[in-house]
């Protein structure tokens, strides 16, 4: 079985709308014929080119054609192949969370890696290394977009009022992990100021 058939067969197992990254076929072939491969059956339509190194089985839709993952999904996916941690930009947090109205042009990431852009489709996204790990902190989760907000918003804009309404977007249970989080001091008496749940009369 050559290099094309044996990552074709492996593909069956892979679900279909689900990002994938040439690094799954290391052990198939030497790198440029699982590249080669990969690009055969680009070329055959089997599957699609999302990004350098990272394609898809695209789902079928009978309304639109092929359904291909959003750029966050193909983000966090390049993002789990190299073992990096990555954390939404604190601007599209706080415009997530109606702390503003205020957005990013193109789609903007901390991580623990080092800084680049990424081209998926016909979209730029710009990866900014942290060197500060707290930054980082629940990545993923609710709990991780208010703190990058918070981080986002500073010490000079965010008030009680702020975390009030990072407590009713992200819900209690959020909210106490968010509590739990390593912060700077000012940080921290902002979430200690707002009660963790609910207060029963």
């Amino acid at each position: 079985m050559n290099t094309t058939e044996s990552i074709r067969s492996r593909l069956a197992d892979t679900p279909r709308g689900k990002p994938f990254t040439s690094s799954r076929f290391a052990a198939l072939g030497p790198r440029g014929s699982v590249d080669r491969a990969l690009g055969r059956l680009v070329e055959r339509g089997e599957i699609e080119r999302l990004a350098r190194g990272i394609f898809v089985r695209p789902r079928k839709s009978r309304y639109v054609g092929n359904v291909l993952p959003g750029v966050a999904e193909v983000v966090q996916a390049l993002a789990d192949a190299s073992g990096e941690t990555i954390q939404i930009h604190g601007a599209e947090a706080a415009r997530r969370l109606g702390l503003s109205t205020q957005a990013p042009v193109a789609p903007v990431y901390h991580t623990s890696a080092s800084s680049r852009s990424i081209r998926v489709g016909n979209t730029i996204v710009r990866m900014i290394h942290t060197s500060n790990p707290r930054r980082l902190q629940f990545a993923g989760e609710e709990a991780g977009l208010a703190l990058s907000a918070l981080w986002y918003v500073g010490k000079k804009g965010a008030t009680v009022d702020t975390v009030s309404a990072i407590r009713a977007a992200i819900g209690y249970k959020a909210f106490g992990k968010l509590r739990s989080a390593q912060v700077p001091v000012w940080m921290g008496r902002l979430l200690d100021a707002v009660e963790p749940r609910p207060v029963h009369a």
